[in-house]
């Protein structure tokens, strides 16, 4: 049996996809990431292909303190967008977070030459924090 396309079967467009998204994210915002969990869990349902809302939802289950769950949305989010910045600065602080030392110093140490400052700057605490 095939996988239900759920967005399909209740009849929903993009906007309603985004109006999803723009409620959990307002949520984020506001720190309350036990809210905004389900509408990015829902999300990952809804849009599969979506690489920032895997990579959010990964971040919620860091901000959680549920590394492991992190990781394995991270890893779908690089499945889709392989170099997104956000997402590999997440993944270091998940590997922190599980104690993999090594491999958040190796992604940190490539992410702190990163053109983006802020994740440059969060890359180069991390090395700080953890080096």
């Amino acid at each position: 049996m095939g996988r239900i396309n759920w967005r399909e079967s209740l009849g929903w467009d993009e906007e309603q996809i985004e109006e999803l998204r723009f409620m959990g994210y307002a949520y984020i915002r506001q720190g309350k990431y036990d809210i905004a969990l389900p509408f990015f869990e829902a999300l990952n349902v809804l849009d599969p292909e979506s690489a920032y809302d895997s990579q959010t939802l990964g971040a919620i289950y860091l901000q959680i303190g549920q590394p492991n769950k992190a990781l394995a949305c991270f890893d779908k989010a690089l499945k889709l967008e392989a170099d997104h910045a956000p997402t590999l600065l997440n993944l270091a602080k998940a590997f922190f977070m599980l104690g993999k030392r090594q491999e958040g110093l190796k992604l940190a140490s490539i992410l702190k030459d990163e053109p983006n400052a802020s994740i440059a700057n969060a890359a180069k605490a991390l090395l700080l924090a953890y080096g």
